[in-house]
């Protein structure tokens, strides 16, 4: 790398160095996190989900790129343990950070109680856009290239800017910018994905699938055009299969030196041929079983927090219930009681008491009769006695 232009290192705390590399990546994972929190902030799903998701993904995905690109390359690592871990230096594989992230968010949506392929349709756009923004750590460590290619056509036939065409001068030869054209490919992808999801018939799981199927189209053509390829000693059918499905690309371009003695066929496109068919089988075989039937804009809910909601159900209604029996049986014991209780009879009237009732009303009937009636008695008996004497 004598013709390197860019430093590595953005800049140094004391004896800490930070890699642009490293910088790149965890701006693409922050990128990615945004566009799965926003699109699950529709469905009702709160950030800290994605934001663990990410914490627990983000490893997983480190360990299985690093894991699959030492597997196929443990010739330059055996004897340095060490290096091994040194991932700022370079050499860690897309679909095995794609086969780490699988695996721990599998662990991870199921223990919230998810749905996967739920979860995964929300992370699609986040996942292809921080692998077009990550591919750019390749620019800046000057790997990932493609095979020789003139200046000219740089220059002239992509029209690229200065910054890319001299950072793609290896030891004095120019070669294809491939970091370039997938993180092209990828940022188109977004907004096929973008697109997509919108459609009223898609079902759950579909955009991911069309993810994988999508990278995995560029990522065919894209490798055969690079020099550093993972690759194993593959079958002379297998070899065909795959030059006869890249041969569109002769049309610009030269397939990238592949080193014999190393492998004659590249894993990384064995693996986006695997992943093109398997995904157009998963869509179809899903929707024609019935697996699919629900739509990706259908409400989302986790089977978690349902189970923890119907005990709570269940104690609510016990609760009504024991009201109402109670007050059922205090209306039942209310009625007992009137019914118990003994009826007050009117109190009958003897011969005597009715007797001295009659009396009584006499008597104030005659208090009751006016004084003029007699002193009009009295008067004829005064005028009597008068002529008497």
């Amino acid at each position: 790398m004598a013709t390197l232009l860019l430093d590595p290192i953005a800049f140094q705390l004391g004896p800490l160095k930070v890699h642009w590399y490293g910088l790149i990546l965890g701006t693409a994972a922050l990128v990615g996190l945004l566009l799965a929190i926003r699109e699950g902030k529709r469905f009702g799903i709160s950030q800290d989900f994605f934001m663990d998701l990410l914490l627990f993904g983000v490893p997983s995905a480190l360990v299985g790129a690093r894991a699959y690109y030492v597997a196929f390359k443990w010739d330059d690592y055996k004897d340095d343990w060490l290096e091994i871990f040194k991932i700022w230096h370079g050499g860690i594989a897309i679909y095995g950070a794609l086969i780490g992230a699988v695996i721990c968010a599998l662990i991870y949506v199921r223990k919230k109680g998810y749905s996967f392929w739920r979860i995964a349709d929300f992370c699609a756009p986040g996942l292809l856009i921080g692998q077009a923004i990550g591919r750019w750590g390749n620019y800046v460590n000057q790997e990932a290239y493609g095979g020789p290619a003139s200046e000219s056509f740089l220059r002239n036939t992509l029209h690229l800017p200065d910054f890319i065409v001299n950072q793609m001068n290896v030891n004095g030869t120019f070669h294809h910018p491939t970091f370039l054209y997938e993180s092209v490919w990828s940022f188109v992808g977004v907004l096929l994905l973008f697109g997509l999801r919108r459609l009223r018939g898609v079902r759950s799981g579909e955009v991911f699938i069309s993810y994988l199927i999508w990278y995995s189209i560029g990522r065919f053509f894209i490798e055969g055009l690079r020099t550093d390829s993972l690759a194993y000693q593959g079958s002379d059918w297998v070899v065909s299969l795959v030059d006869a499905l890249w041969s569109p690309m002769y049309v610009l371009f030269e397939p990238g030196f592949l080193d014999p003695d190393y492998g004659n066929v590249r894993i990384s496109q064995l693996i986006a041929i695997f992943l093109i068919v398997a995904g157009i089988i998963l869509i179809i075989v899903r929707r024609a079983t019935g697996v699919a039937n629900t739509l990706y804009s259908s409400p989302i809910t986790s089977a978690r927090m349902q189970a923890n909601a119907a005990p709570q159900q269940s104690e609510g209604i016990s609760t009504s219930n024991i009201q109402a029996d109670d007050s059922k049986n205090n209306a039942v014991n209310s009625a007992a009681m009137q019914e118990n209780k003994p009826r007050q009879e009117p109190e009958r009237i003897s011969d005597s008491d009715s007797g001295s009732l009659e009396a009584d009303d006499d008597l104030e009937q005659e208090s009751d009769e006016p004084a003029t009636d007699d002193a009009s008695m009295n008067a004829p008996e005064a005028d009597s006695q008068t002529k008497e004497t």
